[in-house]
């Protein structure tokens, strides 16, 4: 059987980190949620919840990732998949099984949950997202010849093909990084569609216009950088 973990980084997340903990499929190992700089009650509500928590106080997703990364690299196990999903409830937990299915039929080594629009709750995503989706993967599209219909975040991988990605984004680029990176190590890859819901809470990046701006201008910073070389 299959050694699964989630990873999931969360700031703030204290309304909604319980109930993402507790429809996790029972097919999970471990969930490790991160808490980046939470100043709620995040950290007690998913211990509460049965998560290992680790707490990373320099402000970042990707920070946070790595953060989870390096506390299993530490562990005397290593597992099969990672799966990463946000803290925000925007996901729905329970279609994890579907989307490391490709991965255990050894179809891919990764893969992204695709936020169709037909799946997608009316108001699940902001204009902003819609079209910085739009943008960012018909650039790898146009210089990569990439197959990628989205940046979603709630995404599985073989842990071995995410330690060979040596990711290093801190911030808001660490989505496109590891796409832009699989297609470098010619990984196999594909996307499964996942359904999409409104939030609880308010987003911490596309909610404000300042993590708007940085999350388009570190995504399209890592695609030009690639594209370049």
């Amino acid at each position: 059987m299959a050694d699964i973990r989630v990873i999931i980084p969360a700031f703030n997340e204290e309304g909604s980190i319980a109930q993402v903990i507790s429809e996790i499929p029972a097919v999970v190992s471990e969930v490790i949620v991160v808490s980046n700089a939470s100043t709620d009650n995040t950290v007690l509500n998913a211990g509460k919840a049965g998560a290992t928590v680790l707490t990373e106080d320099r402000q970042g997703y990707g920070f946070a990732c790595l953060k989870g990364i390096n506390y299993i690299k530490a562990q005397s196990n290593t597992p099969d998949i990672i799966v990463f999903m946000d803290g925000d409830y925007s996901d729905y937990p329970e279609e994890l099984e579907k989307l490391i299915q490709p991965i255990l039929s050894k179809e891919a080594d990764f893969v992204i949950g695709a936020r169709r629009e037909d799946l997608r709750e009316e108001g699940s995503m902001t204009p902003q997202q819609v079209f910085g989706n739009w943008l960012a993967t018909g650039l790898m599209r146009l210089f990569f010849g990439a197959k990628y219909t989205d940046l979603g975040p709630f995404r599985a991988i073989r842990y071995d093909k995410l330690l060979s990605l040596e990711m290093e984004d801190k911030t808001y680029g660490w989505t496109v990084e590891m796409q832009l990176k699989a297609l470098k190590k010619k990984l196999t890859y594909t996307e499964v569609p996942v359904r999409y819901k409104k939030r609880i809470g308010v987003s911490k990046v596309s909610g404000t216009i300042k993590g708007s701006i940085f999350a388009g201008i570190k995504i399209l910073g890592w695609i030009f950088k690639y594209s370049i070389k």
